[in-house]
């Protein structure tokens, strides 16, 4: 097994969810090309790209090559049974088994191993009002029983960087293979492979999902905190502020509709920045402002 690292970033559009010839491509609110980002969006593109790509390079860090190396010598085990060859399988099966041996001598606890990583990105050029819009005729078309256009209605209703982590379950795959050489030596080749296929089966993959307009917020608020702090602002400083503060609260709309939380969790976030408006007017400077709102962002990531 290569210890592959991918990462895929998808534009998405609605528009892009239908087919020419589609009932749905006349009288529907889906766009028929991408929607702009705002300016703000933009300028913070590079920031929310890296922070995206330092998480899944602090996740590739866990991959252990012991585990990865095991994992290659099962697939080669299976391999040269299918081929026929059962000595160069168990050979291979010493190999994986030696490596395990060594991954549970430095941690018996350990549970879960690291043995691959991969990252996609989606990023949807829709905003809130065409959302709302696409959810409503998703709702009609359930509601008529047209389940398949409001599957593909909602199906890229995201807006989000998506980190799998695959790993190796130490609990049960070093004992699965550790039974394979048996069966091999009583000439149960099918059951053995048929073990070996399983054995690889069980690998755990878990997701971790980062809401791209949450994580635009962040950086947009950050760049506004500076302004805010800024005494003796010129007008293009507190205009590229109210700018900022507006696209903020605009991407915590979009969270908000694509469901990274409830209408609960996100009011409180609204009525910061109402407030941090409301202090920053005419020219206004301070510190401090924007604790509150940071803290409550914070908790909901």
């Amino acid at each position: 097994m290569k210890k592959n690292t991918m990462q895929k970033t998808l534009s998405l559009f609605l528009g892009a969810l239908f087919l020419a010839g589609s009932s749905l491509a006349l009288a529907s609110a889906v766009p028929d090309k991408a929607q702009e980002k705002s300016a703000e969006s933009k300028a913070v593109q590079t920031q929310v790209d890296k922070a995206s790509a330092d998480k899944a390079a602090s996740q590739r860090e866990k991959i252990v090559e012991e585990a990865v190396a095991a994992i290659s010598e099962t697939e080669k085990a299976l391999k040269a049974l299918n081929d026929g060859k059962t000595d160069d399988a168990l050979k291979a099966l010493e190999k994986a088994t030696g490596k395990l041996e060594l991954i549970l001598a430095r941690d018996p606890k350990l549970a879960l191993v690291p043995v691959s990583v991969d990252m996609v990105t989606y990023d949807l050029y829709a905003d809130v009002d065409t959302v709302k819009a696409v959810i409503k005729e998703a709702r009609d078309a359930l509601d008529d029983g047209r389940v398949q256009e409001a599957r593909r209605l909602l199906s890229s209703l995201a807006s989000e960087v998506v980190i799998n982590t695959t790993s190796l379950p130490l609990a049960t795959y070093p004992d699965a293979i550790k039974a394979i050489s048996p069966l091999l030596d009583k000439g149960e080749t099918e059951k053995a492979k048929a073990a070996l296929q399983a054995a690889l089966n069980t690998l755990v993959v878990t997701t971790e999902v980062v809401p791209l307009p949450l994580l635009r917020t962040q950086y947009m608020l950050a760049s506004a905190e500076v302004l805010a702090e800024k005494k003796e602002r010129s007008d293009k400083d507190s205009k590229l502020l109210d700018d900022l503060l507006k696209a903020a609260d605009e991407e915590l709309k979009l969270a908000e509709v694509l469901g990274y939380g409830s209408k609960k969790d996100f009011a409180p976030l609204h009525e910061q920045i109402k407030l941090i408006k409301d202090k920053a007017a005419g020219g206004k400077s301070g510190k401090g402002w924007f604790d509150e709102l940071k803290k409550k962002l914070k908790e909901l990531f």
